[in-house]
C-alpha cells in the first residue's frame, strides 16, 4: 500500500516540526545550503514569516499518512522560479521528495523553474532528474551547512 502523500499550507504547528528537521547535522551538511546557524530559533522563525507573508513565494507543508514530513517551496530569484524542498532525514529513500516536488510542479504554471543541488547530493539531484530537471550549468558558492565553497549543479525544467 502507499503511503498518502498531500501538500498543504504551511501552519504554525508545522514550525517545530521544520525546526527540528532542519536542525539535523547530518541533513544540514548533505543540504550544503542551509541556514548559517541551523540552531537559531530566532533567525529560523524570521525566515519562515518572511516566506510565509510572501505572496510570491509557494511554500507547502508535506504530509504523509497526516504526519508532517517536510516542506516544498517555488519561490522568485531575480527574473526565474526556483524551487527547493527538505524532507525528513528519518524519511529519505522512500520517494517523499520526488512526489512532494511533482504535486508542487503540477500546481506551477510558469515554466522554465530552476533548482540548485550540491554535485555529491546524490538523492536530491535524483529527485530532481525523476521530476524532468536537467543540468543546464554549473556554479560554486559558501555552502553554510558545509562551512566552505562547493560546486553545485543549476538544473532546470522546461516542459
Amino acid at each position: 500500500m502507499t503511503a498518502e502523500l498531500r501538500l498543504r499550507p504551511v501552519r504554525d504547528e508545522d514550525l517545530p516540526e521544520f525546526f527540528r528537521h532542519q536542525s539535523d547535522p547530518e541533513a544540514v551538511r548533505m543540504a550544503a545550503f542551509a541556514a548559517d546557524d541551523p540552531q537559531d530559533r530566532a533567525a529560523f522563525a524570521a525566515h519562515w514569516h518572511r516566506v510565509r507573508t510572501d505572496p510570491a513565494i509557494v511554500s507547502r507543508t508535506v504530509t504523509v499518512d497526516g504526519r508532517v514530513v517536510g516542506h516544498v517551496l517555488a519561490f522568485p530569484v531575480a527574473e526565474q522560479t526556483e524551487v527547493s524542498y527538505w524532507i525528513d532525514r528519518a524519511d529519505w529513500g522512500r520517494g517523499y521528495a520526488t512526489r512532494a516536488l511533482a504535486a508542487l510542479l503540477r500546481d506551477l504554471p510558469q515554466r522554465p523553474v530552476h533548482a540548485r543541488a550540491a554535485k555529491d547530493n546524490a538523492g536530491s539531484l535524483a529527485v530532481l532528474r525523476k521530476c524532468g530537471f536537467v543540468i543546464c550549468g554549473e556554479d560554486r558558492a559558501y555552502a553554510p551547512g558545509r562551512g566552505t565553497e562547493i560546486e553545485e549543479y543549476v538544473l532546470e525544467l522546461t516542459g
